[in-house]
């Protein structure tokens, strides 16, 4: 079964759509990072190590159950065959699979919530046509006015459709969805990135998106990473959503939940 985290009387799953490579060697996805934060690294988060001691990817997706039942789909991952990220990712995706697993009708799916317009976190979103036809989907508007920027197949694929279906919905900054479940702004991996923040029963879980993307930005938040469109944002977001030291779900660390904001 997919892994869980209960937060009071919200309930967070981790979908995993893939596993695979990166596309290149990892020190050249992280530049300015030194051999003790690789080690550092590599020992919080062992299972982010390939044998040859490459990057391996975990791709996943997030459902959050509200308290009164809402569910939220955060992100949509890489999608199936033939998909835009077919290039680099291990399509095809199994998320309509994980979602069965996890007792999870698509169709009850209320809101998906789009981090950023990167092809392995947004292509199950729309296979022809919306593939959750009774949800809203959130984007902020800085990321609807990059998407040509960012992957111009994408307004084919993913923006029209669903704006022809009256399905999307832009967002200008933070917005509460229900009582314990906020989207937050966070900038700087692409223009309008966001994340999400669920906080019940005293408790905080951040679903980052690609707020940080591997441990070495856990280690020193500091270090960028090579496709940060804005390396200075990206950086700020990520300490200012750190420094309050949540649970991290993450999209592609070796486990879904459990890394600390700090180290």
């Amino acid at each position: 079964m997919p892994l869980r985290r209960t937060l009071g009387a919200t309930t967070v799953t981790a979908l995993e759509d893939g596993t695979g490579p990166y596309f290149r060697p990892r020190r050249a996805a992280f530049p300015q990072a030194t051999d003790e934060q690789w080690r550092r690294a590599d020992e919080l988060d062992p299972k982010a190590r390939s044998a040859d001691g490459e990057w391996l990817l975990r791709f996943r997706c997030f459902a959050v159950r509200a308290p009164d039942g809402a569910l939220t789909l955060v992100d949509t991952g890489i999608g199936p065959d033939g998909a835009p990220a077919s290039s680099w990712a291990p399509t095809p995706g199994q998320l309509p699979s994980e979602l069965t697993r996890a007792g999870i009708d698509r169709d009850r799916v209320t809101t998906v919530v789009l981090t950023h317009l990167h092809t392995d976190h947004v292509v199950w979103a729309v296979v022809g046509e919306p593939h959750f036809a009774n949800a809203t989907y959130l984007l902020q508007r800085a990321e609807h006015a990059a998407v040509d920027e960012l992957n111009p197949t994408l307004r084919k694929a993913l923006i029209e459709p669903l704006e022809a279906a009256r399905q999307l919905r832009l967002l200008d900054g933070d917005e509460e969805l229900n009582a314990t479940t906020r989207i937050v702004a966070t900038p700087g991996h692409t223009p309008g990135h966001q994340s999400v923040l669920v906080a019940d029963g005293g408790a905080s879980l951040l679903i980052t998106g690609d707020l940080l993307v591997h441990a070495i930005q856990l280690v020193d938040p500091d270090v960028a990473y090579l496709y940060e469109t804005d390396p200075a944002v990206a950086r700020a977001s990520r300490i200012a959503l750190l420094r309050g030291d949540p649970l991290l779900a993450t999209s592609h660390l070796g486990e879904p939940f459990g890394y600390s904001g700090s180290t």
